[in-house]
């Protein structure tokens, strides 16, 4: 158990790290993204939408698992001591990205005129396909870059890339502002990521890669230190390539059959949602390392606990904000954007349904089969994902258009999900908490129905309305979870320990996890006075 509490402390500082450069990314991009919806057509924001997904289609091709392989190798290398390997590494990973992302953008600047008004029947996008198409190369300069970062566990490397990259965007809501709409739009993504992906190669050299010194083993060529990385990461890129691909197509089906005022509506929808990676991104990043470190032959326990821990704590956060943004769906739209566009409460309530399976262990499923080497489990659930899923979309979206897609991203990975996780109980004795994952459930549910309670009677701007529901919702929350036992003093004292040492942070975390304890010695003073 202190083993796994010290990788806990150790990831959660990592976690820290990347949620400071989510958090602060995110609040930039969300601020520039509210300024954008301001500003743009309903129209423009469609097109600007499906402008992105010929590139974005693409870019599931561009890394074959080589990414995810430098990840891998970089904290396998690092963690043996192998120090002569990992520049031939980085220099062999980077060549492989770059020269598959300019081969790629040659294909996106070729197609663009054939998909924009065939498959779209979208001529005016053309142009803004073609532009678009830079977002592969500068993606193929700074995807590496990440994985190295993690790698090296260098998480803040990685969450001032994320910084950079919001800041650049600012650009966006610029140029829709001057009025260049769609245009302006595309202009400023494309140059966020471009600018991005140069820090962040300007980065790995001079902090990570100068000071690795030359390799010892001179004779090994770029094939040789691919060969390996392929082999790993074939397998991960296919369950990448299945998982995406089945995305892209529900996306290209959108762009076929549904408006683009609403597909303006859906994208505001998913730009509310992105406040949930708050809590996905930082932890689901630092778990794949984490879980690479395991001997699941020999630490078998240690798995199980780890497992557990990353379900719960996960959901812990995860759940109460994910009903507590379905519930203030309506009023967190209407204190922005008042009535400007109307179907997006009812989107984001629907969109953000699918983070409620994290009290299974969703989250913590890819990253624990990927990290112990069972990439081609995952690649065999990520084939029933698509072969549901896309007859399904067949079926759904012609006929449902934008709530068509959002049931087919809701629906298409469950059976996936259940068989991936019966998969690892039988093979690793591994499984999450079911009763702790349902008590958390029910705590959040309480919260979001006495929410939803107020909302239907207070009466109020919307800004008044969202303040009073978000105190509401967190103090019933807080006081819930103690109180049925969703949360113990085990974990609490878990967390107090994990997030030790992260300063101002782990001060502000003690207020919640004080006021919890309050609730909870009730609980057990009850439970003593009745036995």
């Amino acid at each position: 158990m202190d083993k796994a509490l010290n990788m806990g402390k150790a990831s959660a500082t990592g976690s820290f790290q990347l949620f400071i450069g989510k958090v602060l990314s995110t609040l930039i991009l969300a601020a520039g993204s509210i300024i954008v919806g301001l500003f743009i057509s309903d129209t423009d924001y469609g097109l600007y939408t499906i402008a992105l997904i010929p590139a974005s289609t693409l870019l599931l091709f561009q890394s074959l698992g080589i990414s995810a392989a430098m990840i891998k190798y970089c904290a396998h290398y690092r963690a043996t001591n192998q120090k002569e390997k990992l520049r031939q590494l980085i220099v062999a990973g980077l060549t492989f990205e770059v020269t598959t992302g300019l081969a790629l953008t040659a294909i996106s600047l070729l197609t663009a005129n054939f998909i924009a008004s065939t498959i779209f029947g979208q001529p005016d996008s053309a142009f803004l396909i073609t532009l678009a198409s830079l977002v592969i190369l500068s993606t193929a300069l700074m995807a590496p870059a990440q994985s190295i970062f993690l790698g090296f566990e260098r998480m803040d490397l990685n969450g001032f890339t994320m910084v950079c990259q919001a800041i650049t965007y600012f650009m966006t809501p610029l140029l829709v502002f001057l009025g260049y709409g769609a245009l302006g739009a595309v202009v400023g993504y494309t140059f966020s990521l471009l600018a991005t992906g140069i820090i962040a190669i300007i980065m790995l050299y001079f902090v990570i890669f100068r000071k690795l010194g030359p390799s010892k083993n001179m004779q090994s060529s770029l094939s040789q230190t691919l060969k390996p990385m392929l082999h790993y990461g074939v397998p991960i890129a296919v369950a990448s390539i299945l998982g995406g691909i089945l995305l892209q197509f529900y996306n290209f089906m959108m762009g076929a059959f549904c408006d683009l005022s609403l597909i303006g509506n859906y994208r505001i929808a998913t730009n509310f949602a992105i406040l949930l990676s708050f809590l996905t991104i930082p932890i689901s990043t630092v778990l794949f390392p984490v879980f690479s470190k395991l001997d699941a032959r020999k630490e078998t326990q240690l798995l199980q606990t780890i497992f557990v821990s990353s379900v719960k704590y996960t959901a812990f956060l995860l759940v109460p904000a994910t009903l507590a943004l379905i519930v203030l769906s309506q009023p967190i739209i209407s204190t922005i954007y008042a009535d400007k566009w109307p179907h997006a409460p009812y989107f984001l309530t629907l969109y953000v349904i699918s983070n409620l399976f994290s009290i299974f262990g969703n989250l913590s499923l890819g990253n624990l089969l990927n990290g112990l080497g069972e990439t081609k489990t995952w690649m065999k659930l990520n084939i029933l994902t698509l072969c549901i899923g896309v007859p399904l979309a067949f079926i759904l979206i012609p006929a449902l258009e934008i709530v068509g897609v959002i049931l087919c991203i809701l629906v298409a990975g469950v059976p996936s999900m259940f068989i991936g996780l019966h998969w690892i109980w039988k093979r690793y004795g591994v499984k999450a908490d079911l009763s702790s994952s349902a008590k958390m459930f029910l705590a959040s549910a309480i919260a979001a129905i006495a929410t939803y309670l107020f909302l239907t009677v207070f009466n109020a701007a919307a800004w008044l309305t969202l303040t009073g529901g978000a105190i509401i919702f967190l103090a019933i929350y807080l006081i819930a979870a103690p109180l049925i036992g969703a949360i113990n003093q085990t974990d609490i004292n878990n967390l107090r320990a994990m997030f030790s040492g992260l300063g101002i942070i782990s001060k502000l975390l003690e207020i919640p996890l004080t006021l919890m304890e309050k609730p909870l010695k009730v609980r057990l003073h009850r439970a003593e006075t009745i036995n």
